[in-house]
């Protein structure tokens, strides 16, 4: 089963249970899938899809801060369910360590040294961690690395 035929499914089985949450974020992620189709005129695999799923999820993740300032706790559950439904998707996430441990091989590898070739270890690091990992965290180790 195809990841788009798993989220048509999904969302037909959380309309049944009258799961408005789960619903909600399938219909979202569909209809991102559904807008790339249109405009550039292809089929999406399952990559693409994980990389709509992964938008998605780094949307909630960036507007998090800003429900917690506000003290919105209902909205904050809400958001922490999506974010769970979403994570439901992709590949198991990769833990800090296994980031770290990454991070250092891909420095070793690409040879860098600096702070200007942060760049480089990035590129080399996006493929590895690509739907398994935030590149916001994956990052902010390259830069504790590279200082």
């Amino acid at each position: 089963m195809s990841l788009k035929e798993r989220l048509l499914q999904d969302m037909k089985d959380a309309m049944k249970e009258k799961d408005t949450v789960r619903k909600n974020t399938v219909q979202l992620v569909r209809s991102g899938i559904l807008q790339i189709e249109k405009d550039k005129k292809i089929e999406l695999d399952d990559e693409g899809v994980l990389d709509v799923i992964s938008k998605e999820l780094k949307k909630r993740r960036d507007s998090m801060p800003d429900f917690i300032k506000s003290g919105r706790q209902d909205l904050i559950d809400e958001l922490n369910r999506e974010i769970e439904v979403l994570l439901g998707y992709l590949p198991e996430q990769m833990t800090e360590e296994e980031i770290k441990d990454l991070v250092v091989s891909a420095i070793n590898e690409t040879g860098a040294s600096t702070m200007k070739d942060m760049g480089k270890v990035m590129a080399y690091l996006n493929p590895k961690v690509k739907g398994r990992a935030d590149n916001k965290i994956v990052s902010t180790f390259v830069k504790e690395m590279l200082k």
